[in-house]
């Protein structure tokens, strides 16, 4: 059977429907990427074929919102933010080249489902917030980037919890998650794990997120929020007990 990236057409098929159905669910909820996409594809690709995949896909998905985010976004915030990532994503990187694939699998499930949970019980940090701590958030976010391909939780749900103006927090999560696509790809690239094939795959995966990223943001509209956000937290329930290592 002849294979496309190293994947067959069945698993090639999955892996482009798992980037669509990423691309969906962050045009209509704003988030979600990372959360259906790895657990679907990390079976696939391995931990970090799919981590290259879901980084060299995503670098294309916000470019057409960055400058309307550079403008509203806290830039301070997200220099803290991205500093403490840079500092402790390696060790994240490093954790994840000591464990075997199943237990990268499970990380991305544990975690996807545990970051539902948390936005279903609308469970928020109400204390007071320092420069420091935004640094240290930034570094959780960096060290769950490493060990399981996300970023977002941490400072998804920091930010949420924020007395800030909405423009404000959509701002500063995008380009902390572009920023982080930048300093994740360096990274690997020092590391050898960036391949010709990784590279190509990831380029091809950008096409059907970009597609739907667009259906996601046209099928979205405001009045209807309560439904979209169900149906991206069923769509990121099932992406993530389908990736547990539980059914082969």
């Amino acid at each position: 059977m002849p294979e496309f990236f190293g994947q067959s057409p069945q698993g090639l098929a999955v892996v482009l429907f798992a980037a669509f159905l990423g691309g969906v669910v962050r045009g209509f909820s704003g988030f979600g990427t990372a959360l259906v996409f790895l657990p679907i594809a990390t079976p696939y690709l391995g931990p970090f074929g799919a981590l290259i995949g879901l980084t060299i896909m995503d670098i294309f998905g916000p470019l057409p919102n960055l400058r309307r985010a550079w403008s509203a976004v806290n830039k301070g915030d997200l220099t803290r933010l991205l500093l403490g990532c840079a500092l402790v994503l390696p060790l994240g990187l490093w954790v994840l080249t000591q464990v075997a694939p199943e237990v990268f699998r499970y990380a991305v499930s544990g975690l996807a489902l545990a970051m539902l949970a948390i936005l279903i019980l609308g469970l928020r940090y109400h204390g007071h917030v320092g420069r420091v701590m935004v640094t240290g958030i930034g570094g959780a976010a960096g060290f769950l980037g490493g060990v399981a391909g996300l970023p977002g939780p941490a400072v998804i749900l920091f930010y949420m919890s924020r007395p800030l103006p909405v423009d404000v927090i959509r701002a500063t999560i995008l380009l902390f998650l572009f920023g982080f696509d930048f300093l994740l790809l360096g990274y690997l690239t020092g590391m050898a794990q960036v391949t010709l094939a990784a590279a190509g795959l990831g380029l091809l995966l950008a096409l059907p997120n970009l597609l739907g990223n667009w259906l996601g943001g046209w099928l979205f509209r405001p009045d209807r929020e309560r439904l979209y956000r169900a149906a991206a937290y069923l769509a990121i329930a099932l992406a993530a007990l389908s990736g547990l290592p539980l059914w082969g």
